[in-house]
Formats: C-alpha cells, sequence, structure tokens
C-alpha cells in the first residue's frame, strides 16, 4: 500500500512514517508543494496525507491536481487549524477525509482505509500519543507559525516565556 506523506515538519512526517510503515503501508515523504505533483506521478501512491500548510503553501491547491492525476487515491488532508470552513471546502475539492492534528495512528487507519468507527478494538492500543507527545508537537508547531519567536510562541499558548523555554529545552518525548 503506497502512502505519500506531503508534510513540511520533517519530525512530523517521519514519526507519521513510521507509525504507519508497522500496518504495511509503504510510505513516501515530501516536503513542499512544490514537488509534491512530480512525486505523486512518480510514485502512483494508493493513499496520501496532505498537511493544508506547506511552509506558506496552502494543500487546498493541490487536492485537485492530484485528483486529477490520481482519480482512485484516498486523500486524508491534516491541519493543526481546524475550521467547518476548511473542511468543508477540502471534501468540495475531493479530499476523502479532513483531520485536525494531533491525530492519533487509529484515526488515521480509519480515515486511510475508510473502515468504520467501531473497529477501535483491532487497532494497538499502545501507538497513542503521550499527552507529552502532544504538547511537544502542538508547541513547535505554534512555534514554526511564528517563525521561531518565542515570545509571541508563548503569548499564543498563554505561557509564561520562561516556562516554554523550558520546554523546548527538553528532548521530545519518543511517543
Amino acid at each position: 500500500m503506497k502512502l505519500l506523506i506531503i508534510e513540511d515538519d520533517v519530525a512530523f512526517a517521519q514519526t507519521l512514517a513510521r507509525r504507519l510503515a508497522k500496518y504495511d503501508f509503504e510510505p513516501s515523504i515530501c516536503h513542499d508543494a512544490g514537488s509534491a505533483l512530480g512525486q505523486c506521478l512518480d510514485l502512483s501512491p494508493e493513499y496520501i496525507l496532505l498537511d493544508m500548510n506547506l511552509a506558506g503553501d496552502s494543500g487546498l491547491q493541490l487536492i485537485t491536481p492530484i485528483r486529477t492525476q490520481l482519480p482512485q487515491a484516498t486523500i486524508v488532508l491534516l491541519t493543526g487549524f481546524a475550521s467547518i470552513a476548511t473542511a468543508v471546502e477540502a471534501m468540495r475539492l475531493g479530499a476523502n477525509d479532513y483531520l485536525a492534528k494531533p491525530v492519533t495512528t487509529p484515526m488515521l487507519l480509519k480515515s486511510l482505509l475508510g473502515e468504520s468507527s467501531d473497529c477501535d478494538g483491532e487497532l494497538a492500543v499502545d501507538d497513542a500519543m503521550s499527552a507529552e507527545r502532544v504538547e511537544w508537537e502542538h508547541i513547535q508547531q505554534v512555534l514554526a507559525i511564528n517563525d521561531g519567536n518565542v515570545s509571541a510562541t508563548a503569548r499564543q499558548l498563554n505561557m509564561h516565556r520562561r516556562t516554554l523555554q523550558r520546554k523546548l529545552q527538553k528532548r521530545p518525548v519518543v511517543k
């Protein structure tokens, strides 16, 4: 099962690839909108995880060209800032599903494979991200949005700047 992950956050893309490889996916990673369509042509993936914000470019703009190239592919749009308007737009453009980050492995599998929501018992419970990992990834996303500005990130997270600096000095939690 060929999977193309189009995600500008390198660490998050590698985490997704590692997790989904455990479930017989063959992941490939692309980090920018410019090379995404070329990768789609080269790989002909059956499944595509597409980030909404690709270093300033909108993942929404890629849905229609990808759908044209790969009409049978399952396209799942991932976003850190979910809204009803973008969900409706993504579905209208041809995405199969729309998920808000952080997303668990069972949620991704259900979305990619089109399984019903009653399959929770079949999926490994140990793949769920810990609260510390979810917090770390959220901090990293907000920090990236603020172009590495710690003070602006702290304000947006409603956190003291020194507390945020201490959290950033720690290594990321594995799960």
